[in-house]
């Protein structure tokens, strides 16, 4: 019995380790019924939520939904309301996209001072120091709003924004009044812009005529109405608003259309003045006078549309239309000086001492002989075969081998377009691109004399094709550029690549992107006139970068000099070795002599160059030199349209030979780099030209013969002597001989 006894009772150590291993054995099914239970309840939780979220969702929309049947909408409401609502949904989409495409507009207004960042009143003097010329904006405000004439700002208003001080920026109203108007008229008879928006183009935009550009301008403006007080606003635009002549402002065309103060303009004048904001060069007096004094008349007509004057307070100023002054035997280089200005600010983002004092006076490289002549050269030959030819527009850059510009024609006439045709368009230069591969080839092992084979060549399913399409066989690389032969500059860009080729070109004064295509070789990518008249100058100079400028000297209002271009101007560095340089010009001569540019021959002159001519006639270059000068010239249409067959060979081959006979007619000749005039026969012929070494002074153009120059400082010498001796402060007989250089 002590034994069962003992036997039925339960082992401590015994129990304790069955229930170990019992628990040990149920763990993990308990764990795992947990962690179902734990993503059940989860599950429970989102459907639950899920379930009561739709049914408060559905709850709402029924809710919203008895509310709108309270309104029954029928026939005409019900379509209006489907109409607004739409109306409003596809708004609220569009002005977000539209404000997308505004946001780069506003970058221009995150600097502190836009209003003066890029304002100058300059007063432009040429090489020898005498005015062509004003631009920019007076800053200093001496004619405050106040002061300026009632006259004036009413005939402002009632032309340009009879709404200017009711609306916001954008008047709604008066958009749609000017699209019934223009609709009525069927064309555009008045316009839809704001005076805001006028000024925030003034600002901040360019005369690009596009949806992006008005829909900055929009947004620009409703920026301006909540940056600036509407008198700020008006002031800015009476200052800014250009007013053709090259003047910018009502103050300054005061002076040059009535030689008066702003504030003493009568209402005739205010009312010519004011209808020059729609077209200045179209209504500008010293163009068209009569166009003007009809302009002025629909001005006032506007004042008393809008109730600011009465037919009597106008009817004078109809019968005694303003009187502008006579300026048409004024010739301005307009074109040069707007790039001028370009160039002074650049300057002064450069100088400090400029961008604190910007009253400034600034000599230019400008010859107003050889602006004269390139303006005549231009439109004589447009007008002789421009039409026939079906050639529009042509452009003329023209300057000395170190880079100083003398001349610059940007188009046909400023007055019709002032878009500068030599510095801002972009266009095919076709074969006179070739000299820069050319030139690549000479720094890669090849000659004048190498002979590469003219025959077809194929790049994947592209062949180039000769003008004449024929080929050659073997020919010299001085034959193939003689000839403008296709072929051969897109062979030799397989074997040292295009990449070398554009190294050449920007090295030489290429500054826009060119593209690497495989036509580049050819002149496929787009360049500018005034870059090619800069790249080839370094063919005329021996192989030195010439980066065009305009400035030599700029003074503050005090005469203090703030910059000269001969101390403070890098000095010009070799991109080019001097062999390679005589090789390419022996070549580019021998165009003229017995190439594609024989119209370009100077009688008695060594000139160099290359004709250029693209696909479907569009464009036709001549950019040529000779040791003086070195001038582009192209000839083609606005709208990139075919003209009739104009190649390089002739209208501007032309058109550079007229000017470029002139340039020359009465100076010393420069040597060209590498080319001895007695070695053409041609030349030789001819009587022997006055040479200059390259060192001396006349690498300068000069106006006058040294024999011309040195009779008149001995007369001027004379004339002091004569003046000194009746003042009892003669000269002294040992004084020094002068001398001068022309610059």
């Amino acid at each position: 019995m002590k034994n069962e006894v003992n036997s039925d009772k339960t082992d401590p150590i015994g129990e304790t380790a069955g229930k170990t291993a019992g628990r040990t054995a149920e763990e993990p099914p308990r764990k795992r019924h947990r962690i179902r239970r734990f993503f059940l309840a989860i599950d429970a939780f989102v459907d639950t939520a899920l379930w009561k979220s739709g049914s408060a969702i559905r709850r709402v929309f029924e809710s919203y939904d008895a509310f709108l049947r309270r309104f029954r909408a029928k026939g005409i409401w019900r379509m209006l309301a489907e109409v607004s609502s739409e109306g409003l949904t596809y708004g609220l989409a569009g002005f977000i996209v539209v404000l997308a495409f505004a946001q780069p507009a506003f970058e221009a207004t995150r600097y502190a001072d836009w209003k003066t960042t890029d304002d100058f009143a300059v007063t432009f003097l040429d090489r020898f120091g005498k005015e062509i010329g004003r631009r920019g904006i007076v800053l200093n405000d001496s004619v405050p709003l106040e002061e300026i004439p009632d006259s004036m700002i009413k005939a402002t208003l009632a032309t340009e924004d009879r709404r200017f001080f009711s609306h916001f920026g954008i008047d709604f109203v008066g958009t749609f009044r000017a699209m019934v108007e223009n609709a009525r008229a069927g064309g555009v008879v008045q316009g839809g812009s704001t005076l805001t928006q006028q000024l925030a183009k003034n600002l901040f935009l360019t005369n690009e005529r596009s949806l992006s550009r008005k829909i900055k301008e929009a947004y620009l403006a409703l920026w301006l109405e909540a940056n600036l007080s509407k008198q700020e606003i008006l002031k800015l635009y009476l200052d800014r608003a250009y007013m053709g002549g090259g003047v910018f402002g009502v103050t300054a065309a005061s002076e040059f259309y009535f030689n008066k103060n702003v504030r003493e303009l009568t209402l005739a004048e205010s009312a010519m003045l004011a209808g020059l904001f729609k077209a200045p060069g179209k209504y500008a007096p010293h163009i068209n006078l009569p166009a003007a004094r009809a302009r002025a008349n629909e001005v006032l007509t506007n004042m008393v549309q809008a109730s600011l004057l009465t037919e009597g307070q106008v009817i004078g100023a109809r019968r005694n239309p303003a009187l502008a002054v006579d300026r048409s035997q004024e010739q301005l280089p307009e074109y040069f000086l707007d790039w001028a200005l370009d160039e002074v600010k650049k300057l002064a983002r450069r100088n400090p001492a400029m961008a604190r004092d910007r009253i400034v006076t600034v000599r230019t490289t400008l010859d107003p002989a050889l602006q004269r002549q390139a303006d005549l050269a231009v439109e004589t030959i447009l007008r002789e075969n421009g039409k026939l030819r079906d050639a529009n527009e042509a452009a003329l850059v023209s300057m000395v081998p170190d880079g100083a510009v003398v001349a610059m024609v940007g188009g046909r006439s400023y007055g019709e377009s002032q878009f500068n045709r030599a510095v801002n368009a972009l266009r095919q230069p076709g074969s006179s691109f070739k000299p820069f591969v050319y030139m690549t080839a000479f720094m890669n092992g090849y000659e004048p004399s190498s002979i590469v084979p003219d025959r077809p060549v194929w790049i994947g399913n592209w062949s180039p094709k000769n003008y004449n399409r024929s080929y050659r066989g073997p020919v010299t690389l001085k034959l193939a550029l003689t000839k403008s032969i296709n072929t051969i500059p897109v062979r030799l860009s397989l074997d040292f690549g295009r990449d070398k080729i554009i190294e050449t070109a920007y090295a030489m004064g290429l500054t826009h992107e060119l593209e690497n295509s495989i036509s580049l070789p050819i002149g496929s990518s787009e360049v500018s006139v005034i870059d090619m008249a800069a790249a080839y100058s370094t063919f005329a100079n021996g192989g030195f970068k010439a980066p065009a400028y305009a400035i030599l000297e700029v003074k503050n209002s005090n005469g203090k000099v703030l910059y000269r271009h001969g101390t403070d101007s890098p000095e010009q560095i070799r991109v080019l070795p001097e062999e390679k340089v005589h090789q390419i010009n022996d070549i580019l001569v021998n165009v003229v002599e017995a190439g594609t540019a024989r119209r370009a021959r100077i009688d008695g002159v060594v000139a160099a160059g290359k004709t250029g001519t693209t696909n479907a006639y569009r464009d036709a270059w001549f950019v040529g030199y000779t040791g003086n000068f070195t001038t582009a010239v192209w000839f083609g249409n606005d709208d990139f349209s075919s003209t009739r067959r104009v190649t390089g060979g002739s209208l501007p081959a032309m058109t550079w030979q007229k000017y470029m006979a002139f340039a020359h007619n009465g100076i010393e000749l420069a040597r060209m780099p590498g080319v001895e005039a007695e070695s053409l026969p041609r030349l030789a012929r001819s009587a022997p030209a006055q040479l200059a070494d390259r060192q001396s002074d006349t690498a300068q153009p000069r106006v006058l013969k040294r024999r011309t120059q040195s009779l008149l400082l001995r007369i001027g010498r004379d004339l002091r002597r004569l003046m000194g001796q009746q003042s009892a402060s003669a000269v002294p007989a040992s004084e020094p001989a002068e001398t001068v250089a022309v610059q």
